[in-house]
């Protein structure tokens, strides 16, 4: 009847009931049951305890993870039996910008165990590999592509091992372009060491296959300028087109 669940304290110490307050600190498990039993018989509850220890929980027995999950915290208890998937779960799922590449470092062991998550969910159980106390999980940032300016959806593109991204998917990713889109001058600014460096793409010539449609590189970013008066176009509608329509033709008469 006697089974109480009880946590050590910063100063060593476990607080039992009928037994009081027992320092355990630096003890093994056997010194520690006599100690507490010791306690017991002091205290006139039994006259022969068999006191029995069963660690349920130390500060050794986590998983750390790090890298672009969703959860706050770094490290996952490890009770039990874990296994990578629930891990990445527990951590909170893997950023939209995960590679689905992982990293395990194990104590003890010189070489990381690497392990592709794959996108094939039938694959899935030979990924889903145990992961043991100790254990540090990484998961790194794959490359990503921003798309940015008069594109319809303005978003980072995350980029698939071994597949790459070129202009035109990443448009047709970004919801293509919108109405005020300046196309001919689209530009892809790119970070090369210390420097940026600007690559003109003329966007309608790659849709209609004249130009080539170049392949995009990590961290590349896709800037599609906005014209001013297509912009006062759309946010006007008719009204602004008939408006500049008449100055155009004002214009032209007094020339």
């Amino acid at each position: 009847d006697y089974a109480p669940t009880a946590r050590v304290s910063l100063d060593g110490s476990i607080a039992l009931p009928l037994a009081g307050v027992v320092h355990v600190q630096g003890l093994t498990l056997t010194q520690a049951e006599h100690a507490i039993a010791e306690h017991l018989v002091a205290g006139g509850m039994y006259n022969d305890p068999q006191v029995s220890i069963q660690v349920m929980e130390t500060p050794n027995q986590i998983i750390t993870v790090t890298g672009e999950t969703r959860g706050l915290a770094g490290v996952v208890p490890a009770l039990g039996r874990r296994r990578l998937f629930d891990v990445i779960a527990a951590s909170g799922g893997l950023l939209p910008t995960a590679s689905h590449v992982v990293t395990v470092l194990r104590p003890g062991q010189d070489a990381p165990l690497v392990i592709d998550l794959g996108n094939n969910p039938a694959n899935g159980s030979m990924a889903n590999v145990p992961l043991f106390a100790g254990d540090t999980l990484v998961i790194p940032r794959t490359g990503v592509i921003y798309a940015l300016g008069a594109f319809k959806l303005q978003s980072a593109i995350p980029l698939v091992s071994n597949s790459p991204l070129t202009v035109l998917q990443a448009i047709a990713i970004a919801g293509g372009p919108n109405f005020e889109g300046k196309r001919e001058e689209t530009r892809i600014i790119r970070t090369e060491g210390t420097r940026r460096v600007e690559v003109k793409v003329n966007m309608s010539r790659v849709i209609a296959g004249k130009d080539p449609d170049p392949v995009l590189q990590p961290d590349d970013i896709l800037y599609l300028p906005t014209s001013g008066i297509r912009a006062a176009i759309r946010a006007g509608g008719i009204a602004t087109l008939m408006g500049i329509a008449q100055l155009s033709s004002y214009i032209t008469l007094n020339h």
